[in-house]
């Protein structure tokens, strides 16, 4: 509405790489559209991409799992959640969310008729996941554990311990666990990612949820999938096919393209957004109140503005107002996201180095 208005606003609010879809990838789409590629294809997608994907979760993840009968693509990984939610998610039944969580987990479980249960973690403890905060929230309508790492909006990658803690909780406690990795070749510092499918006893007991939008700029090419034991997959697929019938035929050709073709391009995005990622954490530690932890993964920098004491809706609004600068409240993403803002870096460095400024010359610097 402000842009609208000619006020000169800059978003920082999106999570959209600032990036075009490698060459490679839209070439394989434009070629399938002039072979004629236009009609229905394999509900569950292409038999090629999904071939592309069980040996991605293999070559990249140590996943196994029959590309035939485990893996179905949808449109967006926004859909694949959505469609497991609707899928295994019954009145009554309790779904675990970690929370700061992305904003989209919530209502799914909701419009499902399940019952989102947050886990609050703490900000002073780098928002880790611990075993017993885990269990005191498990009760007998417990069914569900969702897990996102890279984690957006708090940029934390699961390390090795929290991965065994959600193993052993998911295992002792009978839990299925949806993990949404959409980020996961984002990483930073040498952080590494980790799929929980690949730990012992956990294949059998894990959804995987990931998708190209972020590894390979491909947002608007609406690219997911879900992946994970049989007998759920074939659940999943009767929603699927009843409500979106495939993903777009000549985009799948792209997908292919995208994960069986050269990969420079990941590490190179990921090298411009780290050195943004740098710069906006050290301007933003300069201004007062505000306090900028480096992200481990993702394009997401959360903000911890609790030293100011103002709630992050009224502190999002007044940067909105007084700087021109569009940042998400940390209260979007659960209650323990309460005195942050997310700010995403996927943008170009000159809106990036004004956005600080602005921000700056709105609270002042230390």
């Amino acid at each position: 509405t402000m842009r609208a208005e000619g006020l000169d606003v800059i978003d920082l609010g999106g999570g959209d790489p600032d990036f075009i879809t490698p060459q490679h990838v839209r070439d394989a789409a434009v070629a399938a559209l002039h072979a004629g590629d236009t009609h229905y294809v394999a509900s569950n997608g292409t038999p090629a991409l999904r071939k592309a994907i069980a040996e991605k979760l293999h070559r990249d993840n140590d996943v196994a799992v029959d590309p035939m009968t485990e893996v179905i693509v949808t449109p967006g990984g926004k859909a694949s959640l959505f469609q497991a939610m609707l899928t295994l998610v019954e009145p009554g039944v309790e779904v675990l969310i970690p929370e700061p969580a992305w904003v989209s987990y919530v209502p799914m479980v909701e419009v499902a008729g399940g019952r989102p249960v947050g886990v609050p973690l703490d900000p002073d403890d780098g928002f880790r996941i611990m075993a017993d905060i885990l269990e005191a929230h498990v009760t007998a309508d417990t069914r569900i554990l969702l897990i996102n790492s890279p984690n957006n909006p708090t940029g934390r990658v699961l390390d090795q311990a929290e991965l065994d803690a959600i193993a052993h909780v998911a295992q002792e406690r009978d839990l299925l666990v949806f993990s949404d990795e959409m980020y996961e070749k984002i990483l930073y510092d040498g952080h590494q990612h980790r799929a929980i499918a690949s730990l012992p006893g956990m294949a059998e007991r894990t959804l995987t949820f990931n998708g190209l939008s972020k590894a390979y700029a491909m947002t608007g090419w609406r690219l997911g999938y879900v992946a994970g034991p049989a007998p759920y997959i074939k659940q999943i697929a009767k929603v699927h096919s009843h409500s979106v019938t495939c993903a777009t035929s000549f985009a799948q050709a792209g997908g292919v393209a995208a994960l069986t073709g050269p990969q420079a391009f990941i590490s190179e995005m990921v090298a411009a957004w780290d050195q943004r990622r740098r710069a906006v954490s050290e301007g933003i530690n300069a201004i007062r109140g505000l306090r900028c932890p480096l992200a481990e993964g993702a394009f997401y920098a959360f903000v911890d503005a609790r030293e100011l004491g103002t709630g992050s809706v009224a502190l999002a609004d007044r940067l909105l107002r007084e700087a021109r600068v569009a940042l998400v409240p940390g209260v979007a993403f659960g209650a323990s996201g309460e005195g942050h803002l997310r700010l995403s870096f996927a943008t170009g460095d000159d809106l990036l180095a004004e956005s600080v400024k602005r921000i700056g010359d709105v609270l002042g610097h230390r």
